[in-house]
């Protein structure tokens, strides 16, 4: 039971932090291969950067979409 109790908390974090690097992967081509570690953070570090941003920008979108429609029937 405590195991079940483990795993399903580590699981949905796990699954937050994939669909992260699947978008990092999928939409900014991401594959670090450099040489050192700090090139490789500057490397995930701007990564990061852009995906935030990217999501700022859907999540500021969906805040406009949401407060026209409310205009328009309001």
């Amino acid at each position: 039971r405590n195991v079940a109790r483990a795993n399903a908390a580590k699981s949905s974090i796990r699954a937050r932090v994939e669909h992260v690097f699947a978008h990092q992967k999928n939409r900014f081509g991401l594959f670090i291969r450099t040489i050192g570690i700090a090139r490789a953070e500057a490397k995930m570090l701007l990564a990061n950067i852009a995906y935030n941003f990217d999501r700022l920008i859907f999540h500021e979108r969906a805040r406009a979409t949401a407060r026209a429609t409310a205009r328009a029937t309001g």
